[in-house]
Parts: C-alpha cells; sequence; structure tokens
C-alpha cells in the first residue's frame, strides 16, 4: 500500500507542477478520489486555496499562475485581454495608474473558483465570442515545456507570453486585438482619452493583422472608434488599411450623451475631440 501510495504521489509531482492549480475534475481523471485528495490535504501534500481546487504549495498564488493553469493543466479557452494585454506589453505606462484587475477573454464561463482565490489582482471575464471569430489555441502552444518564442503569433491576432523561471506560456492579445478589445468597454467603463493616449503609443502595429481583425469583427462601434483614433494619429500603419473592405455598418451610433457628430464615421465623440456636429 506506502509502495502504491508513493507512486501515485511521484505521478502527481509529475503531472502537477509546484505553484499550479487543478480542480477536482481534473485529479479525479487520474485517480485521485475524494478521500485520497483529503488524506493528501491533510498531510500537507496538497493545499486548498479555494474549494474543489489544489495545488502543491509555492509560496503565494499569483494571478498568472492562475491564468497558466487554466490555459495549460485545465484546457480552458481563456485569455488575457484589452487592457491588461496592452500593460503587459508596455502601452499602457505612462497611464495615471495600472487598474488592480486583470481582463480575461472566454469562450465560456470561468469556474467558480477562480473568483475565490485569496490573490493580489481581481479578475474581470469577457465573452471572447462577442464579436470575433472563435479562435482554437493549438494544444501544443501551451504545453509548459514547449519552445515557442514568446514573439509566436497565433491564430486569432493572439500571442505567447511567458512567466517566472521556467519560463511558463500563457496566451494574451496581441496590441492589435487588445485595442479593439478595449473599445468595445467605451464609453461606460473606460474613457475616451485612454483610448486616445493608447492609440498615440501603437506606432508599430502591423497592418494585416489589424485588416484582417477589422474585416472579421461584427461590432459597428468598435470598428468605427479604432478607425477614428487611428486617423487622428496618423500612424505610417493606417495608410495601408483598406477601408473600402471593412463593414462599418449604416446609421448613426450616438456612444456620448451631449458630444459632438464626427461625420466620417458616424459617431458622436467628446467635444474635445473635434468632431463636427
Amino acid at each position: 500500500m506506502s509502495v502504491q501510495k508513493g507512486s501515485k504521489l511521484n505521478q502527481l509531482e509529475r503531472a502537477l507542477p509546484e505553484g499550479l492549480l487543478v480542480d477536482a475534475s481534473w485529479l479525479e481523471r487520474r485517480g485521485y478520489y475524494r478521500s485520497q485528495r483529503s488524506q493528501y490535504v491533510s498531510a500537507g501534500w496538497l493545499e486548498q486555496p479555494a474549494r474543489g481546487v489544489f495545488c502543491r504549495i509555492r509560496g503565494v498564488v499569483s494571478w498568472e499562475q492562475v491564468v497558466i493553469s487554466l490555459q495549460t493543466l485545465l484546457e480552458f479557452p481563456v485569455s488575457v485581454g484589452g487592457r491588461s494585454a496592452l500593460e503587459l506589453q508596455g502601452y499602457a505606462h505612462y497611464l495615471p495608474q495600472s487598474q488592480n484587475s486583470i481582463h480575461l477573454y472566454c469562450d465560456k464561463k470561468l469556474p467558480a473558483w477562480v473568483f475565490k482565490l485569496d490573490i493580489e489582482r481581481t479578475f474581470i471575464s469577457h465573452n471572447r465570442l462577442r464579436y470575433l471569430p472563435e479562435v482554437e489555441i493549438l494544444s501544443k502552444a501551451l504545453s509548459l515545456d514547449n519552445h515557442l518564442s514568446e514573439s509566436q503569433v497565433l491564430d486569432g491576432a493572439l500571442r505567447i507570453n511567458r512567466w517566472g523561471q521556467w519560463k511558463w506560456p500563457f496566451v494574451m492579445s496581441t496590441p492589435e486585438r487588445a485595442y479593439l478589445e478595449l473599445l468595445d468597454e467605451l464609453p461606460q467603463k473606460e474613457t475616451f482619452h485612454m483610448a486616445d493616449v493608447i492609440m498615440e503609443g501603437l506606432v508599430n502595429l502591423s497592418p494585416r493583422r489589424i485588416q484582417s481583425l477589422l474585416e472579421n469583427c461584427n461590432s459597428v462601434k468598435v470598428k468605427r472608434l479604432f478607425l477614428f483614433f487611428a486617423e487622428r494619429h496618423q500612424h505610417k500603419w493606417f495608410a495601408h488599411i483598406k477601408r473600402e473592405n471593412i463593414d462599418l455598418g449604416k446609421g448613426k451610433r450616438m456612444l456620448v450623451k451631449g458630444g459632438k457628430l464626427d461625420t466620417k464615421y458616424q459617431i458622436t465623440v467628446p467635444e474635445e475631440f473635434n468632431g463636427v456636429q
């Protein structure tokens, strides 16, 4: 019995790296049932930071470890996006302060335990399929021991980032996709000023990637806002965008109460952004 117990513990050590989290279902599929899980927790071989979630003890759990666990071990369709992805890639360092939240974009509802963990950041969940096509992330891209470079761009304008001394991979939006995700939050949860300041710094975007995203995006508001801000700053890549291939819909969009109408893109914007009434 002790040999079998030792063997199962050894298997668990190989399958579950220190600091990463798994749920009860993950353990059950590998033959670690409730009584054994309880025994491992009591013996200190496993920690239970929230009900139904387990990890091998290694200090304080960070938000990066949670995301890496979801994407790699649990194979959950989620990516870091929006303002969080822009901050991680250095495009929001000149804003007054970083947010204390991490924006996650998911194909389905996040597990409830994610919101019950005692970590330094708060997760905000968004529907990744609401206005951009479904993205299939290849499992090999998220293997903990893969050697894809950080510059590797995946389908759907996503990319690999790496974290920690083990260089574990996690997926986040490229700046092109992240900026569209941020624009979807205007004007209720993000400001025109912040979107404008970030666009000012987006001097090296890929026009090919932007073109594909805008052609596949089904949010008229997001597409019009992107072109509005891009035209304000006239980065070199903007000259390569084929606007005639982007469906901007019909009719006006009132985004700001009491704002002015930008006649080219038919959106109301704050008065200081020089809309024409």
